[in-house]
């Protein structure tokens, strides 16, 4: 479960996303996010879990990182979500699905919004 809240051991990290769809100004609603971690550059992937967007687009449920975690997977499966937006039943979406890969630090919390449309998007790191 990921709070939000800094480590108070400084021992692990915490990831926390949402989504929103900047086609339309709103949140991204049903989205399936999956999580995975890894300890060191050459390290194998783990997957952890994963949750879905509410429908704020916030993940509040991913699960916790292991101790020693340097870096993190956020994989995103927007195409069921573009596709069921699409007017005249449309197959397909130009993204089928993002992964964002970044580095963490023990004891930081990282928000790590993606920003979605249609034919791109965005991601940073908030607060």
């Amino acid at each position: 479960m990921s709070t939000g809240a800094v480590d108070p051991g400084g021992l692990v990290a915490s990831v926390s996303t949402h989504i929103l769809d900047t086609s339309v100004g709103r949140p991204a609603a049903g989205v399936a996010v999956r999580l995975a971690a890894r300890t060191g550059r050459d390290g194998d992937w783990r997957a952890l879990g994963g949750s879905a967007t509410d429908a704020d687009g916030r993940c509040k449920d991913l699960p916790a990182l292991p101790e020693g975690t340097t870096h993190v997977r956020l994989d995103f499966e927007v195409e069921p979500y573009l596709e069921k937006k699409q007017a005249g039943g449309a197959a397909g979406a130009f993204f089928p699905e993002v992964a964002i890969t970044f580095a963490v630090e023990p004891g930081e919390h990282y928000h790590v919004p993606l920003l979605l449309n249609p034919f791109g998007y965005s991601v940073y790191r908030g607060s």
